[in-house]
């Protein structure tokens, strides 16, 4: 599953994992890999330079988010590094999954799953997406930013258009909860029945 910021994928999350689905959030992952001790956080550290780095010796993801989003070929460096650790973590947690419950639905929710080519290794694909005034909404109130910083984070992804082309379903969250549970339990029927043949 994937979809730009903002969009409401968390809670389209918390609606599968109500359902029975085992849902693994791509964010968490990526944190994971590059927690203070991991061949990940050592990669980050050469390439970005010791001022990424909190006195902690944890990852300032606010400094390297500032020094990624305002720079093209930066986010890309960094997505390099991050996006086969965070790929091979997944793929371990969906084999012990499948082993555990091999009828079970597995969902990942990645915001970059397309652009890191990540979709093609799943059967199906989800994108959760919402008219674009909504999402600048949401995300000025979420993240409490300008027009100007959350329309550059905005344009910083892959456009919502293009990644529904990508999308097996879509999710659209505009119209609010009540809406968006309904048509993430239709997409679980749909994907029971797939799995099950």
């Amino acid at each position: 599953m994937t979809g730009s910021i903002a969009v409401g994928k968390s809670f389209v999350c918390d609606v599968f994992r109500e359902l029975g689905c085992r849902v693994l959030d791509a964010d968490r992952t990526a944190r994971e890999v590059v927690e203070p001790g991991t061949a990940g956080l050592k990669q980050i550290v050469e390439a970005f330079g010791t001022g990424v780095i909190k006195a902690d010796g944890g990852l300032d993801r606010s400094k390297l988010g500032k020094i990624v989003f305002a720079d093209a070929g930066k986010r890309q460096l960094l997505n390099s590094i991050v996006h086969p650790l965070v790929i091979a973590e997944q793929d371990r947690w969906i084999d012990d999954w499948e082993r555990a419950e091999p009828d079970g639905i597995a969902i990942v929710d990645a915001a970059l799953m397309i652009e890191s080519g990540g979709y093609r290794r799943f059967d199906k694909l989800i994108v959760v997406w919402c008219r674009p005034e909504v999402q600048l909404d949401r995300l000025i109130s979420r993240d409490n930013l300008s027009a100007e910083e959350a329309s550059a984070r905005i344009a910083a992804q892959m456009p919502q258009e293009e990644k529904k082309t990508f999308a097996d379903r879509l999710i659209d969250t505009s119209d609010g909860f009540a809406e968006a549970r309904r048509q993430t339990i239709e997409t679980f029927r749909q994907l029971r029945v797939f799995s099950k043949n």
